[in-house]
């Protein structure tokens, strides 16, 4: 006797409605998030930060902390010396948006901007910023210790005598220039004086202030100037996690309002609406998405055309440079 085909397979409703719950969240989720969407504002180009003015660059192949990499530059193409004064005004001149100095404390209570925890590296003195007072730094020679050759010759020797400058001195050259101010010193003392000289700051010029470093001496600004940009281990790392929970939604949480947020590349997958959207969010709050090169301990620079090939398609957040001079012209709308 002839039996009816087996009839197909139905989901159950209640199966059928979840699984469409889901597919529209999804899509909503999407479309809340998709940087694609968004898209990138017409006509801007990525803002260029530059990493201690324009100087001489390294390899970072092997670099570790106890590297000193003014043994190791590559043979120069520039006559400047990082963070001084020189330095910082060839990369404005080149397009520099910003530019970042660093800054330690030394024994008379000066804001010197220096880099290394010891003198030994790069100059033709011995110990620590602090263990000097800023008249001793002054008779130093800042490219004492430059060379590409192994030791060979020195080619930047005997021209940075007297270059080191003071933070106030730097703000006086260059009016009206955003900075970015790294504490090398994660020490409350270091934070006090940076605090105590923002202190005589007008409003407008402290708008173009960032402060970076440790999480003691960052706090120990921020606590006096919540207003002012800010950035840590610590405060990346709080922003990150807040963000992952509720960015989903479009909400910035308050723990990534007026910071500055240094990530490599390989970070922006894992950020909702990454990167144009991402982006945007941050700058409605004052935020500075700022991309660095490296997969290892160390940050590198865009620093070559191949290097800007790496960026995200649309990518209008900041880019972290050691040669301004030669990115800007790669970067700027035609």
């Amino acid at each position: 006797m002839p039996t009816d085909p087996p009839r197909p397979r139905r989901w159950p409703r209640r199966i059928a409605v979840a699984l469409a719950v889901v597919l529209v969240v999804t899509a909503g989720l999407y479309l809340r998030n998709s940087s694609t969407i968004a898209g990138a504002e017409p006509g801007q180009r990525p803002f260029l930060l530059a990493h201690r003015g324009l100087a001489q660059t390294f390899d970072l192949a092997g670099v570790t902390a106890d590297t000193c990499t003014a043994r190791i530059i590559h043979p120069p193409q520039l006559p400047y010396l990082e963070n001084t004064l020189p330095s910082l005004r060839a990369a404005f001149d080149a397009g520099a948006d910003e530019a970042e100095i660093d800054v330690q404390l030394t024994r008379d209570g000066h804001l010197a901007v220096f880099h290394d925890a010891t003198l030994d590296c790069r100059t033709d003195g011995t110990g620590t910023v602090g263990e000097h007072t800023l008249d001793e730094l002054r008779r130093l020679d800042v490219g004492y210790g430059y060379t590409a050759d192994g030791g060979a010759t020195f080619p930047l020797r005997g021209t940075g005598i007297g270059l080191l400058p003071t933070v106030p001195e730097v703000f006086a050259a260059l009016p009206g220039r955003a900075l970015k101010l790294d504490l090398k010193r994660d020490d409350r003392a270091d934070g006090d004086a940076l605090a105590d000289f923002l202190a005589t700051l007008p409003a407008d010029r402290l708008a173009t202030v960032t402060v970076t470093g440790g999480d003691t001496a960052v706090a120990t600004v921020e606590r006096r100037f919540p207003q002012v940009r800010t950035s840590s281990r610590a405060i990346i790392k709080d922003c990150l996690l807040n963000y992952a929970a509720t960015g989903w939604t479009g909400h910035v949480p308050a723990s990534c309002r007026h910071r500055e947020l240094q990530l490599p590349t390989r970070y922006g997958k894992w950020l909702w609406g990454w990167p144009n959207l991402f982006v945007a969010r941050m700058r409605s709050v004052d935020t500075r998405v700022v991309l660095v090169r490296g997969e290892g301990d160390w940050s590198a620079g865009f620093d070559t055309a191949a290097d800007v090939a790496e960026l995200p398609d649309g990518y209008t957040g900041a880019i972290w440079s050691n040669r301004v001079d030669v990115i800007a012209p790669l970067v700027t709308p035609r």
